[in-house]
């Protein structure tokens, strides 16, 4: 792995664990300190979207699979920012943690799958 891949994979676990502090935030009723932590959170999608976008980039393959991947990791990015807003608005968030729990797990494991990552299929 190069220093994209780990990039991209940092900003990445940086960006899952401020979704949960966020969304625990948001819980707790914490709204002004869960509104500037979204607020950063939104910095973090865009460092996401801009280190996916590099490897995408760099790699020069533009096959089925990385597509799926770019298009999956945004539609990640996606259900965890109506996460957030739905747990603020406080309406239920059951349907929104399956689409998001389906979403994640099936990028990690394409991630995983690609040139730069481990090889588990």
């Amino acid at each position: 792995m190069n220093l994209s891949t780990h990039l991209h994979i940092t900003t990445w676990v940086i960006g899952l664990i401020f979704v949960f502090v966020t969304y625990a935030m948001y819980s707790s009723g914490s709204k002004s300190g869960a509104k500037i932590v979204h607020m950063i959170l939104r910095l973090i999608y865009l460092l996401i979207i801009a280190t996916g976008a590099d490897l995408l980039f760099r790699l020069q393959l533009w096959n089925g699979e990385y597509i799926s991947k770019a298009i999956l990791g945004i539609i990640s990015i996606g259900f965890m920012e109506m996460l957030l807003i739905r747990r603020k608005k406080q309406k239920s968030t059951t349907g929104m943690w399956i689409a998001f729990i389906i979403a994640i797990v099936v990028t990690i494991a394409l991630g995983l799958r690609l040139q730069l990552g481990f090889k588990l299929f």
